[in-house]
């Protein structure tokens, strides 16, 4: 019989099965990160709180576990973090069980993600950490190119403004704190919160100028006092 016991000790099985906390396992579904911890098991007054039907759908999914692996792992009773498994009677679980599915199958290569960002969304105010960070959350994220490091993020591009470069659509990888030089294309944030990617021309401590990638737009030059980051583009999905 299903017990609310049962059914997170199954999750938290599955979890350490990939080498994940809970937290991991929810982030790897596409979820909150706090979707399963341990404070979103009971509610308020105590009442226990069962995961959605779609939480456990989209666990299996992306562990490639199916609806009767699951629920052998309930089964099963717990995996705990001494790596003791026992039945829901405390019996112990023989060691063949862990020889079927999903326990018999291969890790799957897990990359790293970085948050995705639209332009729009990049110019709102409070949004980024000084040095060029976003600092929001519930960002939606993609998996992290192989040509960028773990403190890139990416920006979507909106509009036409960045044609014939850029469509809109299209991924930026940046890499803020990066150094820039004369000929990199780069994302630039004023003080006023007006986003641009532009190609830099020069940069002085007083002044920076920039390159448009657009014939219909203009070149611009702008004082370093009206410039709150420069992040260089690292990568673009073209």
């Amino acid at each position: 019989m299903l017990s609310h016991d049962r059914v997170w000790a199954a999750i938290d099985a599955l979890a350490e099965r990939y080498s994940l906390s809970a937290s991991g396992l929810a982030k790897l579904a596409g979820l909150d990160s706090t979707a399963f911890n341990k404070s979103k098991r009971l509610s308020a007054d105590g009442r226990p709180r069962w995961p959605s039907t779609e939480s456990l759908a989209k666990i299996m999914e992306a562990t490639g576990a199916s609806l009767d692996e699951f629920v052998a792992l309930v089964e099963a009773g717990v995996a705990g973090r001494t790596g003791r498994r026992t039945s829901g009677r405390g019996a112990p679980v023989p060691s063949s069980f862990f020889d079927h599915p999903p326990f018999d199958r291969p890790l799957p290569q897990q990359r790293p993600t970085i948050p995705l960002v639209g332009f729009a969304q990049a110019g709102a105010g409070g949004f980024y950490e000084d040095a060029g960070f976003p600092a929001g959350h519930g960002l939606d994220l993609i998996e992290l190119p192989a040509q960028s490091s773990e403190t890139s993020y990416a920006l979507k591009v909106q509009g036409d403004s960045m044609l014939p470069l850029y469509r809109d659509g299209d991924v930026l990888i940046v890499q803020p704190g990066a150094t820039v030089r004369k000929g990199d294309r780069v994302v630039v944030k004023t003080t006023g919160g007006e986003v641009m990617a532009k190609v830099l021309e020069r940069q002085t401590p007083q002044a920076i100028a920039l390159l448009s990638l657009n014939p219909a737009h203009a070149n611009r030059e702008l004082p370093m006092v009206e410039i709150e980051w420069v992040a260089r583009i690292v990568w673009a999905s073209q």
